[in-house]
């Protein structure tokens, strides 16, 4: 009790009850005084001379004048620049962000009975076209391609280059060459 005493005494922290024990304390007990007398002595070498244990310091303002203005141009944004980094290093390691597959696979099915071949042509093959395969003798023709999320146009190649929209698909768009193309939303799986 009576170190807390004395460092509250010694950081002006006593409260009116406080500095009334303090003082009887300091009265009534000898070795309680010298305690207090001997940090308050340590206390007053410490405020008034913390420097004589330091060694100097490189003094950064003996550079010329033009030679410290070119130094402190460069300086303080290059010191904003790195502490927004590490903000943001700092940011990236406690919250990472998840890893989001690019890419959806998408299966495409048309009811072609009639035909021998079929192809798919649109914005996710880069316009060229890709075999489909057909189920058995059915009249179905399937394919499943990795399609990365977003809006796409497509449309099916038939014998001898008919093009035609996916029948099952309602959002459909005029393409430049007088056709029409189907349009689809791919959306990325949450994980």
């Amino acid at each position: 009790m009576k170190d807390y005493l004395i460092s509250l005494y010694i950081d002006n922290e006593l409260d009116l009850d406080e500095k009334i024990t303090f003082v009887e304390t300091v009265h009534s007990d000898r070795a309680f005084t010298d305690e207090t007398v001997g940090l308050l002595k340590q206390e007053l070498r410490l405020r008034f001379n913390p420097v004589v244990r330091l060694p100097a310091a490189p003094v950064i303002h003996d550079l010329p004048a033009s030679r410290w203005n070119l130094f402190s141009f460069w300086l303080k944004p290059l010191a904003g620049f790195a502490a927004a980094l590490l903000l943001v290093f700092l940011f990236t390691l406690q919250h990472p962000l998840p890893t989001l597959p690019q890419e959806q696979p998408h299966r495409f099915v048309i009811y072609l009975p009639e035909t021998t071949q079929a192809r798919i042509v649109g914005t996710f093959t880069g316009w060229k076209p890709v075999l489909m395969e057909p189920v058995g003798t059915s009249g179905y023709w399937t394919l499943t391609l990795k399609v990365p999320a977003g809006e796409h146009r497509y449309s099916y190649l038939v014998e001898e280059g008919r093009q035609m929209a996916d029948p099952t698909v309602a959002i459909r768009e005029q393409d430049d060459f007088g056709g029409e193309n189907s349009v689809i939303e791919v959306q990325v799986a949450a994980i």
